[in-house]
Formats: C-alpha cells, structure tokens, sequence
C-alpha cells in the first residue's frame, strides 16, 4: 500500500491497523469487528485510536491551549507546494541542520529520511529530527514541515543524547507560526523533488488527525 503509483496518484499513508506504532503513551490502536455477514448480513467495524494515529496532521492546539484547532481551517490548507529535501545521509537521532531548509517558493518542506523502512521497530523511535534553527528557518519561510518520522523533536528514548533539545521545541516553534506538521509519512521514494501533496484530515474539530496522504507526481 505505502509508495505504489495509482495513476498520477501516490499513496504516502501507513494503513490504519490493530496494534500499529504509536508515539510512546499514546492510545493503542485496535480495529474490531463489530457485525458480520454471516451473523448480521452486513460488515461495520469498530475503531479505537488517538488523534495522532499513523500518518497524521498537527493542529495548533495540540501543544497550544488556545491554539486553532483543524476545523478552523479551509480544505485548502491541506493542500501543498511540497519540496522534498534528501535527509537520507542522517543518522539516528542526528538534527536536520537549517542549511537543509529549501528558499525554494513553497508551502511545505518534506523531509525524507528513509526511517520509515523502521516503521514498526524500536529503531523507528531514534528518528532523525529538526532542529530549533532548522525548525525557525520553516517558521521564517512560511513553510510547513512533513516528514517519513514519528516526531520533527526528538522522541525520548533511552538513547537520548544531553545535547539534544526538551521537550516539543520545533513543535511550538511551527505551530505557534501556524505552520502545520505532518508526521508518519512513507514511500518519498515515490515522489519527485517537487510535488503537490494532498492530506486531508478526518472532520473533527480536534488537536490533531489521521490524514490520507497523496502525492500527485
């Protein structure tokens, strides 16, 4: 499903799954089966996850308590410009340096980091992540960030290094300029360096949202 052509269309989108990667402390994931055909003559299925599940967007107000929250925003806005920047050569929780950030006339930066082939190991939680200069250059550009990780900061492991920035820095930075982020992308393989990139959240009124991620190559 992650990075196959569909027409003119790629999916960039981690399915939503039973016991699928969360940030740590986050709800788990958990899709049931709620009637059967053979006991009810119809499928529904039940689904229990937390706004941030998979491939997802950021609202303000997910670290900001009077922050927008994603109704208040136009479909449009989920609709971008997108550059995607080459961070493959980083390693494990190495900072995307600002020299990376594109002045290329856009909405978006994409930061491919190729760490979704981590997707669903320990190893994905060591992600490389944005650092504060980087994090204002895209505040300073107008840009919003998106990226093949968990996390623009660094998620806390036990493999934290003490040079590495607390707490959700490049998150109150972006959205604090109202500059959206989107995490858990995949397949960036699949894209060219400049492309437009569709992820429409689901209707709430929410901090946050699992969105259907497309590249139009």
């Amino acid at each position: 499903m992650s990075g196959k052509e569909a027409g003119a269309n790629v999916d960039l989108s981690h399915p939503i799954e039973t016991g699928m990667q969360t940030y740590p402390g986050d709800p788990d994931v958990a899709v049931r089966s709620h009637a059967a055909h053979d006991a009810d003559g119809y499928r529904v299925s039940s689904l229990e996850l937390g706004s941030h599940t998979g491939t997802h967007v950021d609202a303000p107000s997910h670290v900001l308590p009077d922050g927008k929250t994603l109704d208040a925003y136009p479909l449009d806005r989920f609709v971008f410009d997108a550059v995607r920047v080459d961070c493959r050569d980083l390693g494990p929780r190495e900072p995307v340096p600002p020299e990376r950030i594109p002045s290329a006339d856009a909405d978006c930066v994409v930061l491919w980091t190729g760490w979704d082939t981590h997707w669903g190991t320990e190893r994905y939680l060591d992600h490389p992540y944005l650092s504060p200069v980087a994090a204002r250059a895209c505040v300073d550009r107008g840009l919003a960030v998106a990226s093949d990780t968990l996390n623009p900061d660094p998620t806390p492991t036990d493999a934290a290094g003490d040079d590495e920035p607390d707490g959700l820095v490049a998150h109150h930075a972006l959205l604090e300029a109202d500059c959206l982020i989107l995490e858990n992308l995949t397949g960036l393989d699949a894209v060219a360096d400049r492309f437009e990139l569709r992820a429409y959240p689901l209707a709430t009124r929410g901090d946050g949202a699992p969105v259907r991620a497309v590249g139009v190559v």
